[in-house]
């Protein structure tokens, strides 16, 4: 079963020409997943996030659209956005072979393929329980 998502953004690949692109892009196909990678220490952009595909650095999200997918990796949220290649073509410009989608990925379908709505997680300790060490107002 295929997690459902929803389109956030497209673009093309930016840095192309400077990566390992060249090595792979035959082997590139549409539909692929690709992994972002937040660069918080890049010295150009403390926002980057570079796009690999099996291990190749293929470039970065283009910097006037890394914000957001930069903010939600710092925070852990890796599994929240996926990055899905739309097109290849080997004959274009460095600067536009690559074309990707990032997607906002469905997380409230539960492994059977149904639909189980939101789920919260709480914990809580009873103020009243002897572990809890506190005590009742007025007591």
């Amino acid at each position: 079963m295929q997690t459902r998502s929803r389109h956030l953004d497209d673009f093309y690949v930016a840095g192309v020409r400077y990566w390992d692109a060249a090595l792979v892009i035959n082997k590139l196909k549409a539909g692929k997943k690709l992994t972002l990678v937040a660069e918080p220490d890049n010295p150009f952009d403390p926002n980057a996030v570079a796009i690999y595909r099996k291990g190749v650095k293929l470039g970065y999200v283009p910097r006037v659209r890394n914000s957001l997918v930069a903010q939600l990796l710092a925070f852990g949220h890796d599994n929240v956005v996926e990055c899905r290649i739309l097109k290849v073509d080997r004959k274009a410009e460095t600067y536009e072979q690559i074309h990707v989608g990032l997607y906002l990925t469905d997380r409230r379908a539960s492994t059977s393929g149904e639909t189980s709505g939101y789920k919260i997680k709480i914990e809580a300790t009873l103020a009243d329980s002897p572990e809890s060490g506190l005590e009742e107002a007025g007591q």
